[in-house]
């Protein structure tokens, strides 16, 4: 007897293959035949007619790994669930909650509060990577979690906080702590090698890492050095990576900012954002994935050439979204603990100096891993308008999150550079913020993405950063019912079958995730049952926690965890998916 059977469902099955009209049925987390299953007995029988029945989608880029705790971790995790997540790849971009090395600590537990606005290390009971996942696996999870060993922490521990290369025997420390974190159930490493630390790694350090994720079979992964004039640089150094320890490499979120001269860049602006006031009335035919394009096809050619085994992935949204100190240079993060680094913010000489070197640093000085040359200089590239207020730590200044940098410094009567530092002061740090060229949201600035999302070979995820608070991004309720409606239904620039394979068997093989990501026989029953004739969003900038339309139910390791309008999500039955 199946516990669930699927009568009439179209199945596409996350391979890229031709849909086909067929019966599923499921005994206990797997799926155990797919065919002409009508009058089987089944404890529940659902009725698929008219339904496209796929693959769970698979989030290889998130940051819900750093929530796993707390009372409120199940309705965090509704909003991923409800759009048809059923895995999802934590650690990324360097950061991670495991590993964590007893040297410098005391840094480790700054990065992890600046991000999550909590004070983790009173919550965290685990020290490598063996605890965290034992952890995860007594306390129950939401959806199926893959870890990546995260490069910033394993720094940080070796390096600590200088600006400055690795010396040998750090890197070998740093080697031996991975090498340990993958026997214990990682998956890969992530790097975020254009945040500090990660800015201040050569690329042998990387390579030599690399080497280790190569004997056990890792994947490495990389939030890039520059998405701006230096990308091409950037894409080059992880390939070599790639090629010389022979590893399987993922680049992170591919996007690409324009970064010409002062005079271009302004210019570059005002036309954009001409461009999207004129794109609200008539929408503009405008190419602007012209140069992700070019890339796109330069790395498939190097894919398929055999030099290196590399993949992609990418957001369906015009704003990306980090920390405010993300954008100063990285000597403000060459501090003991955040009292340090919150001091240096205090200091008249400091702010002098960093206001003047985002003011005249050099954003194409490759490689980037100077006191002056940061490529997450976006203040310089696209103006004090590009950071978007996504949440703060405290009540009092929660009437701020949705506004830009100029906007509050006209408020307070100060440069854009001033309210930045004065609301980092007031937050203790704690300040998260979107960054376009425009406004979040803006549909003609998402055309710059065109290319990578409607590309067959790169992967679609969400970046999502879970904290119950603030001004979520809406890809956190809709990525995936958005990319179906905009760019499979609406425009057809993907066909279905195609964009449920960029969803799921895409990403399974990009992290080597065993049996998931398809419809097969023996795999694990992770499925989504959606319509694709009403898919849709109903997220905006405005108003992101809105949860889709055309989402019929969500089934993780063959639990039921969202019924049509219910969410089912404190069944917990997700696993913890190791190599």
């Amino acid at each position: 007897m199946f516990d669930l059977l699927f009568v009439d469902a179209t199945v596409v099955d996350g391979t890229g293959r031709p849909r086909y009209q067929a019966d599923l049925g499921v005994q206990g987390d797997t799926i155990t035949d797919i065919g002409n299953l009508k009058g089987a007995p089944a404890e529940r029988t659902i009725n698929a007619k008219g339904l496209a029945l796929t693959p769970g989608f698979i989030d290889i880029h998130s940051h819900a790994d750093i929530v796993p705790y707390g009372d409120r971790y199940e309705s965090l995790m509704e909003p991923l669930l409800r759009q048809g997540i059923t895995t999802f790849v934590g650690g990324n971009c360097g950061l991670g909650l495991a590993p964590v090395p007893e040297p410098h600590r005391e840094f480790i537990h700054t990065y992890w509060e600046a991000f999550s606005s909590r004070k983790l290390h009173e919550e965290i009971e685990w020290d490598d990577m063996a605890g965290f996942i034992d952890f995860l696996t007594r306390r129950g999870t939401a959806l199926n979690i893959a870890l990546l060993t995260p490069h910033a922490m394993l720094r940080i521990g070796a390096v600590g906080t200088e600006t400055r290369h690795a010396h040998p025997d750090e890197t070998a420390q740093m080697a031996r702590w991975l090498e340990e974190a993958l026997d214990q159930g990682s998956i890969g490493m992530s790097t975020g090698l254009q945040y500090f630390p990660g800015s201040q790694s050569h690329v042998t350090e990387l390579i030599d890492l690399a080497r280790v994720l190569s004997r056990k079979r890792g994947v490495f992964t990389s939030h890039l050095r520059s998405y701006s004039a230096t990308l091409p640089q950037a894409i080059d150094e992880v390939a070599l990576v790639g090629s010389e320890a022979d590893v399987p490499i993922q680049i992170s979120h591919l996007f690409w900012i324009p970064d010409y001269t002062p005079t271009l860049n302004k210019l570059m602006h005002h036309a954009l954002v001409l461009g999207s006031e004129i794109h609200k009335r008539v929408k503009l035919p405008l190419p602007l994935d012209f140069a992700a394009a070019e890339l796109l096809q330069k790395i498939h050619q190097r894919r398929e050439s055999g030099e290196v085994s590399i993949n992609i992935d990418a957001m369906p949204t015009s704003a990306g979204f980090t920390h405010l100190l993300a954008f100063f240079p990285p000597y403000i993060f060459n501090s003991k603990n955040k009292e340090e680094l919150i001091a240096k913010l205090r200091d008249k000489k400091m702010r002098k100096r960093i206001r003047r070197d985002i003011e005249k640093g050099d954003t194409k000085d490759w490689p980037h891993d100077g006191d002056t040359n940061w490529s997450m200089n976006f203040f310089k590239m696209m103006g004090w308008t590009t950071a978007f207020i996504m949440s703060v730590g405290s009540e009092k200044n929660r009437h701020l999150e949705g506004m830009n940098l100029v906007e509050i410094g006209k408020m307070w009567k100060m440069h854009p550079f001033d309210a930045a530092v004065e609301l980092l002061l007031q937050e203790d740090g704690k300040v998260l913020v979107f960054e376009t060229a425009t406004y979040p949201g803006d549909d003609f600035v998402e055309r710059s993405v065109y290319a990578s999302i409607s590309d067959p070979n790169v992967s679609i995820v969400t970046d999502s950063i879970l904290m119950g608070y603030g001004r979520p991004s809406h890809l956190f309720y809709d990525c995936y019912p958005k990319f179906f409606q905009r760019y499979v239904r609406e425009t057809g620039m993907v066909s279905l079958e195609t964009g449920v394979r960029k969803c799921s068997g895409l990403s399974a093989d990009s992290m080597g995730l065993p049996r998931r990501g398809y419809l097969k026989r023996n795999y694990f029953a992770d499925l989504v049952l959606f319509d694709p004739d009403t898919i849709r969003t109903n997220s905006s900038f405005e108003k992101p926690d809105v949860y889709p339309d055309g989402i019929k139910m969500v089934v993780v390791n063959g639990q039921v965890v969202v019924d049509g309008n219910r969410y089912l999500g404190d069944k917990l039955a997700g696993a913890v998916v190791t190599h």
